[in-house]
Parts: structure tokens; sequence; C-alpha cells
């Protein structure tokens, strides 16, 4: 039972992962993100969640140097864009991404894209990466099962997490099966569907019976799913009503009900029709 917002999964190396995290996708960098960051952090927050590609990486550290809790009681994820993919472009965009952040060590790296013909060789720069103790724990985003099959076989060391779109309308049952088989740890951005689980009729009645919105029927959905999930907000109202998805539990029936929801509709792009 996940009942706490201080309840971690544990990553196939070992690693404590807060199982709720805040995203700061489309958060502007400086003083909005930052803000974000405290609100998160004053919830209980002690994950967050962002890339090179988001602009605001400085902001996001500048949050963490600035917030008062020790460096090493958060959770910090960021991720290599497409762009810099392939071996020596990785590590350059790791250390530009730590100098933006300020730190020493990311708590979670990640290839944010399976870009083909690179994201083997960039792998090799992840698996460096950890095995100098600089990201303290490797992983992938949004990499489907074909492409983590591709990958494995390769891999020395294998990804701890995939982080991939994952909500009602899209479920991904097949993919979340395998990567739990391979012991890695899924992890949801758009989890509430950029706000449109408000509108899931299904959602807003089982919300009802547990006196909950939608968007906590969806977000505490996931975590039942054992699916560290990353809900984005910059409005301290909502960051701290996402967080307040511990005190209740799904029934079976009601979980079933959101299960079928699924349509593989996304609102992100497809991992094998995206333009990089």
């Amino acid at each position: 039972m996940i009942d706490s917002i201080n309840d971690c999964t544990t990553l196939s190396n070992g690693l404590k992962m807060p199982w709720l995290g805040l995203g700061v996708f489309e958060s502007q960098d400086g003083k909005e993100v930052q803000q974000a960051i405290h609100t998160s952090l004053e919830s209980g927050y002690r994950s967050i969640d962002t890339a090179s590609i988001y602009g605001n990486e400085q902001g996001v550290g500048q949050a963490i140097n600035s917030s008062g809790i020790p460096r090493e009681e958060i959770f910090l994820t960021t991720k290599v864009w497409n762009t810099d993919q392939g071996f020596d472009a990785t590590l350059e965009a790791f250390e530009s991404s730590l100098g933006r952040l300020q730190q020493d060590y990311v708590d979670l790296y990640l290839v944010h894209w399976p870009v083909k013909e690179k994201y083997k060789e960039t792998w090799k720069a992840l698996e460096l990466l950890y095995q100098q103790g600089r990201a303290k724990s490797i992983g992938v985003s949004n990499f489907l099962v074909h492409h983590l099959k591709d990958l494995l076989p390769s891999c020395e060391i294998k990804p701890m997490v995939n982080q991939v779109e994952f909500h009602p309308r899209l479920f991904q049952p097949t993919l979340l099966d395998f990567c739990k088989s391979e012991k890695i740890q899924v992890e949801a951005w758009s989890p509430i569907m950029r706000g449109k689980v408000q509108e899931l009729p299904e959602l807003i009645s089982i919300g009802q019976k547990y006196g909950k919105s939608p968007v906590q029927v969806a977000l505490r959905w996931d975590l039942q799913h054992q699916v560290v999930t990353i809900p984005k907000s910059v409005r301290p109202d909502r960051i701290a009503s996402n967080a307040e998805i511990f005190d209740f539990k799904l029934s079976e029936e009601d979980m079933a009900v959101i299960d079928q929801l699924d349509r593989g509709e996304r609102i992100g792009p497809d991992p094998d029709n995206f333009n990089f």
C-alpha cells in the first residue's frame, strides 16, 4: 500500500525513488518554475523532473539550492535531448545540464526519445556516467517494447526507469508488463492528459464515491499500478491537491473500470512517428 507522499519505489540498483514527483514541462525558467518547486517541496514532494529541452534547468537548480532541504533528500531527474544524442555529444550535454542545474550529480538521467541509430551509443554514455557516480540511476523515456528489446542485449547496465506517456486513455498494459518483467520502473508523464481526465464521466463518478477529483483518481490509479507519476503544475492549489492521493485506495472494480478506458490515444508524439 502506498499511503504517504514519503513512500518510494526501490529501483533495480537499490536507489529509492519517490512515487510522486513534480513535472516542470512548460514551466517558465526563473520565478515561475522556482515558485512551483518551492511550493511542491513545502507540500512534501521530494522529486523534481526536468529536461534540457524544457529550458528551465537553471531555475530548477536555483530552487533546489535555495530550498533549505538537504540535496540528498531531493530526487532530481533530467534528460538528454535528441539532437545531443550519441556517445560524446551525450557526455557534453550532461556536463551542460549539470552546469545549469548547479549540481554535482543527478539522481536520474534519461534518454529523452529513442532516436534511431543513436540511442545505443547514447546509452553507453549513460552507463559511463552511472559508473562515475554522477548519475545515481539511468533510464530511458518514450521507449516502446521493441525499442527496449533492441537495446537490452547491448546493455552492460539495464535501464532502471522508463518514463512514458501513461494515463487512462493510454494504458499500454503490454509495455507495463514487459517493464515489470525486466525490473524497469515505469514512470508516467502526462498522467492527467493535460487536464482532460476531468472530462471522463467514469472518473467523475468514481471520484464522487471517494470524495476525490477525477485528477486525484487518475493519479491514484497510476500508483496502484506501481507507476511513478509526475503531474505538472505551477499553481499552488493544484500542486497541493495532486499530493492528496495517499488517504484513499481504489477498489479492484474501480481499477478495472479505469483500465477499460484505454483507447490507445496519445496526447504527445508517438515514439515510432516522431520527427527527430
